[in-house]
């Protein structure tokens, strides 16, 4: 009887150490997929590179960029901060690692991370479209002097209202409400090169022209905003993209910017993140870092 009862004991002591390391593994597991946060710790800071129309979209539109004593435009992001070079990498790495904080377009966002309101407004189509959601920038193609027949036939049905639906039902906001396309399907090819936020939306308009001319060609090349308008003005390509205003050194290069749709600016962080809303002031403090803990702003 005694026997009996000691080893019952014991297998009650080794199931309760066999829970006890199941629970450990659960919490640990837990951490390392971003179920647990802890408000004290640092913020990861992740841009875009210099020469990237939505850095320099972002950095002017929340008062990161500002003139200096000497009239000069400064870009003040934190010296802390790591630089990505396009949308893609921008959502990876902010959907892992749970302390981060970057930005992408509106018109990228998906389910990978999470959209923060910004002064209490949701980014969202409507909002940008209604004026509420004021953190917006245009999409811009840019060509420079005689361009092809083909080349304008392309912009032409960008401009129509078939292009313009192709950009609303990609989740940015048409510019123009125009006639339908009526061009003359000519022959050709064409390049575009420049920002990887304006990319994703030429691809969707290259395969709707496509489908309708197919006597086209287009190839697209994607880097940043900077290096598809400096493209066209060497004549490397036809189209250049920006996400950004062009500068008054570019105007007066001779391109002719073509402003193709609206988008938001979208300040994204880890789902496994508390955050919901963020001040424009406090943005501005943490890409500046000012801010450089969670605790700063999460209470």
């Amino acid at each position: 009887m005694k026997r009996t009862v000691t080893l019952f004991m014991y297998a009650i002591f080794i199931v309760a150490i066999l829970a006890g390391c199941g629970a450990q593994g659960n919490n640990s597991d837990s951490a390392k997929n971003g179920n647990e946060f802890d408000i004290s710790r640092e913020i990861h800071v992740i841009s875009r590179e210099e020469g990237s129309g939505t850095r320099g979209a972002f950095v002017e539109l929340f008062g990161i960029q500002q003139k200096d004593s000497s009239g000069n435009e400064i870009d003040y992001t934190t010296e802390e901060a790591r630089i990505v070079n396009n949308t893609a990498v921008m959502m990876t790495s902010v959907a892992g690692d749970i302390y981060s904080i970057g930005y992408i377009s509106l018109g990228s966002l998906n389910d990978t991370v999470k959209a923060l309101k910004i002064d209490g407004v949701e980014p969202t189509v409507s909002n940008v479209k209604s004026g509420k959601y004021k953190i917006a920038r245009p999409f811009i193609i840019a060509t420079k002097g005689e361009i092809s027949k083909v080349v304008q036939d392309f912009i032409e049905f960008i401009m129509s209202s078939d292009g313009q639906k192709v950009v609303e039902e990609n989740g940015y906001i048409p510019v123009l409400d125009n006639p339908a396309y009526s061009g003359d399907k000519p022959a050709g090819k064409i390049v575009v090169a420049g920002s990887s936020s304006v990319s994703p939306l030429m691809e969707k308009l290259k395969e709707a022209y496509l489908a309708i001319n197919p006597n086209a060609q287009i190839e697209i090349q994607t880097s940043d905003s900077t290096t598809g308008i400096n493209s066209v003005i060497d004549g490397i390509c036809d189209i250049g993209m920006s996400s950004r205003e062009l500068k008054e050194s570019e105007l007066n290069a001779g391109l002719t910017p073509i402003t193709i749709a609206m988008d938001g600016l979208v300040v994204i962080v880890n789902k496994g993140n508390p955050a919901d809303n963020l001040t424009s002031e406090q943005v501005r403090a943490i890409f500046t870092g000012e801010i450089t803990q969670w605790s700063e702003v999460l209470e």
